[in-house]
């Protein structure tokens, strides 16, 4: 089976009030942990690749490990490019064979961004890939994205039909409440449910995407802490919030904090008990183990994927 469009799987997903889980890879370890939790359970899977993706690992050394993923576990797995910020950018990843990208010019006045995202749109469409966008602005940080708190905007529902008619895009992330990265939010994460509600309404059917989505699991934060670390107050999104969000029009999760938590934690907590040891091997292979075990508990109570396949 080769490397797969989102397309079917956000039909499939916005039919049966589930999401799909796009999970951020950087190394082999990730990609087979997170392969590994969607083939027990039966899940379909989108692997993304951000900025500091590409410059750490080579998106051609990914895209290689993403096809052998493919090959091993026969799962329909989507390659897409997470937060392209250029034409050019989008345009490399779909030459070297990826079958989604992000086009985020949310940065830029409306206009532009329309503009923006039309031209990777036509030329990734022409390429038998699909765009996702991006219209409201996330507060938080991660890798080459970065909004303070003060320049954070909820998404307008009365520019998304507009927006999606001019652009003919394929999905659309839209700021609702969730923020990239382990956010120390001021109390409790609240989603605009009305929101969502509302960009459903105007354009039903239509797949909507959650970027910011880790919940920062408490145990691991702690973990970290208790072997050395400084996390004092992250926080993130409740998954009871995150599952309702998938059984209304969210189509697709972004997921990538809690990763980098469960790989963190279980370094820390290895080399604590075995100050000694120096082969990566012994490390690395819990770390596998732990991205798996987090993964599988997203995909049966916060995506709600397993078993549609």
């Amino acid at each position: 089976m080769p490397l797969v469009t989102s397309a079917e799987m956000f039909k499939k997903a916005y039919e049966g009030g589930y999401a799909i889980g796009a999970f951020n890879v950087n190394n082999m370890e990730t990609i087979q942990g997170i392969v590994e939790a969607a083939k027990e359970e039966r899940s379909p899977l989108i692997l993304q690749v951000s900025a500091g993706a590409r410059k750490y690992a080579n998106p051609l050394y990914l895209k290689k490990l993403v096809e052998a993923a493919v090959e091993d576990s026969g799962l329909p797995i989507c390659l897409h490019l997470d937060h392209g910020d250029t034409f050019e950018l989008c345009k490399d990843c779909i030459d070297k064979g990826f079958t989604s990208v992000m086009i985020d010019a949310s940065a830029h006045s409306f206009e532009d961004n329309i503009k923006i995202t039309k031209n990777v749109v036509e030329y990734a469409h022409d390429h038998g890939v699909v765009v996702e966008a991006e219209l409201g602005k996330l507060a938080g940080i991660e890798d080459d994205v970065n909004v303070s708190a003060e320049d954070a905007a909820f998404t307008d529902p009365g520019q998304v039909e507009e927006f999606v008619a001019r652009t003919n895009v394929d999905s659309l992330a839209i700021a609702i409440g969730t923020s990239h990265g382990a956010y120390k939010f001021k109390g409790e994460a609240k989603l605009r449910f009305d929101i969502l509600e509302e960009v459903s309404r105007r354009v039903p059917g239509f797949p909507i995407v959650l970027h910011g989505a880790s919940s920062v699991p408490q145990y691991l934060v702690e973990q970290i802490n208790l072997y050395g670390g400084n996390m004092p107050g992250a926080k993130g999104v409740p998954e009871e919030m995150l599952r309702k969000a998938a059984s209304m029009a969210v189509c697709k999760i972004n997921i990538d904090s809690d990763l980098r938590l469960a790989v963190t934690a279980t370094i820390r907590k290895y080399f604590s008990e075995n100050p000694s040891h120096f082969d990566p091997r012994q490390y690395l292979g819990p770390a596998r183990s732990a991205i798996k075990e987090i993964v599988r508990h997203k995909i049966i109570n916060v995506l709600g994927c397993n078993n549609k396949i």
